[in-house]
């Protein structure tokens, strides 16, 4: 199951070339920094894997972090095209990238506990907010509306904070933080936040827009 965020969802916005090295998008053609792009190759067996830290070996095969880009590029034989092979391709290949997506955002949060870059619990998610020392509010999808919408009211009046992350249920943040469950969560400032809003806007992308609730 997947969800929407409350607010606007953070998206993976073109950039210029400049902002370092660039990739052809095999299904759009438009040039795009390699950062914003997914990575595919095709291992030994000849199947089509999603790279997502992108560090397997082989030739890179790229594509625009959407899902039609990447239903384009399974319908047309894009693949097959550009390593100018046959491949295989799995069916349910924009569920498979969606899924590994939502593992490394969720394995953010956890790099972030175990940094101590996060906080749990709705006192102290307020009080690192009200402090101007948060960066991400994630709040469990399946919470209790009220504290959801103070805290997500508390963010926006804070600079520099996004819309909150409410797309993963409260047993998944649980998981990440050693509990049950978990509702209300906020990340430090740092390159951790930073890399798991980057993940967050490339899933979001990925899934698409699905019933509040709702998880893959």
């Amino acid at each position: 199951m997947m969800a929407t965020m409350t607010h606007s969802e953070p998206r993976a916005e073109p950039r210029h070339e400049g902002d370092g090295p660039v990739r052809r998008c095999l299904a759009s053609g438009e040039l795009r920094p390699k950062a914003d792009l997914l990575r595919f190759v095709v291992d030994p067996a000849g199947r089509v894997v999603f790279d997502a830290a992108g560090k397997l070996p082989g030739r890179g095969l790229w594509l625009s972090p959407r899902r039609d880009m990447i239903e384009r590029a399974c319908g047309r034989n894009l693949f097959a095209r550009a390593a100018k092979r046959p491949v295989t391709v799995a069916e349910d290949l924009a569920e498979q990238v969606a899924a590994s997506l939502r593992r490394r955002c969720l394995d953010q949060i956890g790099l972030a506990r175990r940094a101590g870059a996060a906080v749990g619990g709705f006192e102290k998610a307020r009080a690192k907010l009200a402090a101007g020392e948060g960066a991400v509010l994630i709040q469990a999808v399946d919470a209790a509306p009220g504290g959801r919408q103070k805290l997500a009211a508390l963010a926006g009046a804070v600079r520099n904070v996004p819309a909150p992350v409410e797309i993963f249920t409260a047993a998944e943040l649980g998981g990440v933080l050693g509990r049950d469950h978990a509702v209300h969560l906020v990340l430090a400032p740092g390159a951790i936040a930073d890399r798991f809003l980057a993940e967050v806007a490339r899933l979001t992308a990925v899934a698409g827009a699905c019933n509040a609730g709702e998880r893959m």
